[in-house]
């Protein structure tokens, strides 16, 4: 890993300050750009295998393992492609498809995954080209910075290969850490094994901590023993703590004890105190973690109990609610007898309302019937010719003749002439007996008819007062 960390700092060091470089920089923050590198892939997510590796401090299954890749065309354009990510790759607001190559161009809004409700796209880029000098500040250090060193052969690390008996204790993260940075109450860190002290020198080295990695979380119970397993890993922990804290003391002292020892001409003093000084620093690291787990799992004993708890009420709860329903089954069966009394009465109620509609409709047909024949009346024998309504302030004229009133007046601006005979029209005489004949039948006609035959003669009365 030195070896790598080394070639990137030189390929980065072989780019000119003032050439202008492509690079994806993170809206509202002068930290996080993105780099993009020419002639490679640019692979982004939050596994350890990515260039750029992102951890988001809100949501941790935010952005995926692999997410997604900028790659550069013949052409120089930049392309981006979702690598089936779960929140997808936005683009101006759209989400691109996956496994499929989008064009940007400088300016365009990159964002990973989706905004939490209430906030903002956490991580949200635009693709700009500056100069090297510029945007170096700003850029994310420290994980595979130039993916064109990773091919940098492995032997050229120049550091001093270890025994056995010499061999530094990992520094790997726990699965816990390789998920998420961010709340980790909720996660399931991987179980150690019991320390095996080992000598070395004149401290031990927990080789339990440094393989708790091949650890699965599918090891663990899935039956209701999960709470006992919590519980003795909770207190695996804590032993744990206890012997690297006893290593780091034993360390620190071999540290001081090396230190305050006038200098000899053995050359490999310097080089012990430098790699216990390592491995101090290694184990307190270790230790960090192994607190944090701990606190984790103390979180998950609390929550363990409150689940218990939560059962009992829950079991509490259930008794209530078979009671309840003993007592429920009692009602609904004195509500089927009271229902089958209701549906007799009813049923000899319907009998009696059959009869009384049988009625009904009988004396409705012998109503309908006369209406027919009043309408049937109305429409054949006193309806004006001119305008085919029955008959408004009806006259009669000396032809013996009958129209509407309105009517024969209009008929008589044209034409002095009876319209059905052509006889001159000599006299012409009102005819109440008819229009009550009529008012009075109207009353038995249907509501659309009645509320015509008003609107037709309210018409004519305006339009006769205009004409005044």
């Amino acid at each position: 890993m030195d070896s790598v960390t080394t070639d990137c700092c030189a390929a980065e060091e072989d780019d000119c300050p003032d050439a202008e470089v492509p690079c994806l920089m993170r809206v509202g923050k002068n930290s996080g750009w993105l780099r993009l590198f020419e002639d490679a892939e640019i692979t982004v997510g939050r596994g350890v295998e990515v260039t750029h590796q992102l951890l988001s401090s809100t949501c941790p299954l935010m952005i995926s393992r692999l997410h997604c890749s900028f790659r550069q065309r013949e052409d120089g354009q930049w392309t981006v492609i979702d690598k089936k990510s779960l929140n997808g790759v936005w683009v101006n607001g759209e989400r691109i498809p996956a496994e499929k190559p989008h064009l940007l161009r400088l300016g365009d809004s990159i964002q990973l995954g989706v905004p939490l409700l209430g906030t903002k796209v956490e991580f949200d880029y635009v693709l700009i080209r500056r100069p090297l000098k510029d945007i170096t500040p700003y850029v994310v250090r420290g994980h595979r910075e130039d993916p064109r060193a990773a091919h940098t052969p492995a032997h050229k690390n120049f550091k001093r290969k270890l025994g056995v008996e010499e061999v530094e204790p990992s520094t790997s993260k726990p699965k816990l850490y390789r998920c998420s940075s961010g709340d980790m109450s909720f996660a399931k860190p991987c179980p150690l094994s019991p320390p095996k002290p080992k000598q070395r020198l004149s401290h031990t080295q927990p080789e339990g901590t440094a393989s708790s990695g091949q650890v699965h979380e599918g090891e663990q119970p899935s039956d209701g023993s999960g709470s006992a397993w919590d519980l003795d890993n909770l207190q695996m922990y804590s032993q744990n703590i206890l012997l690297l804290r006893e290593q780091v003391n034993d360390t620190q002292r071999q540290v001081e004890s090396l230190g305050g020892e006038p200098q000899q001409a053995d050359p490999l003093r310097g080089e012990q105190v430098r790699e216990l000084q390592g491995q101090l620093q290694a184990l307190r690291a270790k230790m960090h973690r192994m607190e944090t787990l701990e606190r984790s799992f103390s979180e998950t004993k609390k929550q363990l109990e409150q689940e218990q708890k939560t059962q009992q009420q829950e079991e509490l709860m259930k008794k209530q609610l078979e009671e309840a329903l003993h007592e429920q089954k009692k009602v609904i069966d004195e509500l089927a007898l009271s229902r089958k009394r209701f549906e007799e009465i009813i049923s000899a109620k319907n009998k009696e309302l059959e009869v009384t509609k049988e009625e009904k409709e009988k004396a409705r047909a012998q109503k309908e019937e006369v209406v027919t024949q009043v309408t049937e009346v109305l429409e054949n024998e006193l309806q004006c010719i001119i305008c085919s309504e029955l008959f408004i302030e009806t006259v009669i004229l000396n032809c013996a003749h009958s129209f509407c009133c309105y009517c024969i007046k209009q008929w008589r601006n044209k034409k002095d002439e009876c319209p059905i005979c052509r006889q001159a029209i000599q006299s012409q005489t009102r005819c109440l007996a008819l229009d009550n004949c009529i008012d009075r039948m109207v009353e038995n006609l249907s509501l659309d008819m009645k509320a015509r035959r008003q609107t037709l003669i309210t018409e004519r009365k305006g339009e006769s007062g205009r004409q005044r």
